[in-house]
């Protein structure tokens, strides 16, 4: 049976790879960090996210980043920085929201899960059109790490070849959107402000490519209409 692991945060483009994983194979594993980020709110909606998709098995991974610091979403003393504009975003270099080898730590953990439940297929939500200039986001940083696990792995070595797939590295956050809602996706409980607030702050990267994402999608964001409707936001 086809299988693959989705590294799963629950924010707006983890969910759409977990959808699109749905798709392309027969069982879905899907896996959260709770890596002691300021956000942590996203890993209790990822919780319903991948309930209401129906993967077949979700795990909650502890690994404390917040021990090594160095980054506005591990470390409570530094400030996310507060971003007036998309073009802000996108002009300027490495944020101070990185999170020092994030990805690279996630995707040992996630390939280990792998590897146990005997599939060399990875998925997840990274992309480098919109994007706050993170470095493991990259195409060549994923080819280095796929091959990595062919290399440094018992799997590997016996012949079998590890493929990280990353469907939306080259996609525009609309067009993530649009892939999204043509696979059925729920972004109800997808939250990405980085403030750790349910209701997006709209001053932060993260709120502000998601509303740009919306508006080119020429939709109104699951999240928003659910807030509504529980009255956590008004019209």
């Amino acid at each position: 049976m086809k299988s693959a692991v989705v590294i799963f945060s629950g924010g707006l483009d983890s969910t759409t790879a977990l959808y699109w994983a749905r798709k392309e194979f027969e069982k879905v594993y899907a896996i959260t960090f709770a890596y002691g980020q300021r956000h942590s709110i996203e890993v209790e909606m990822a919780k319903i996210t991948a309930k209401n998709a129906g993967v077949d098995e979700h795990m909650i991974f502890e690994v404390d980043l917040s021990k090594i610091g160095a980054s506005a979403l591990t470390d409570l003393k530094m400030e996310v920085p507060r971003t007036k504009s998309v073009e802000e975003v996108l002009s300027r270099g490495i944020p101070s929201t990185y999170v020092p080898f994030r990805n690279g730590i996630f995707i040992s953990i996630a390939a280990a899960y792998a590897e146990a439940k005997g599939t060399t297929e990875l998925v997840g939500g990274w992309n480098v059109v919109d994007y706050s200039g993170y470095p493991d986001c990259r195409s060549e940083f994923l080819s280095a790490m796929e091959e990595a696990l062919n290399r440094g792995t018992k799997i590997g070595a016996e012949g079998k070849k590890w493929k990280i797939h990353a469907p939306l590295i080259n996609l525009t956050k609309g067009e993530i959107i649009k892939l999204g809602l043509s696979l059925g996706a729920d972004y109800s409980y997808s939250v990405s402000c980085y403030r750790g607030s349910e209701v997006p702050c709209m001053e932060c990267d993260s709120c502000l490519l998601r509303a740009k994402g919306w508006a080119e999608a020429g939709a109104e964001d699951h999240l928003i209409e659910r807030l509504k409707k529980e009255g956590k936001i008004t019209e």
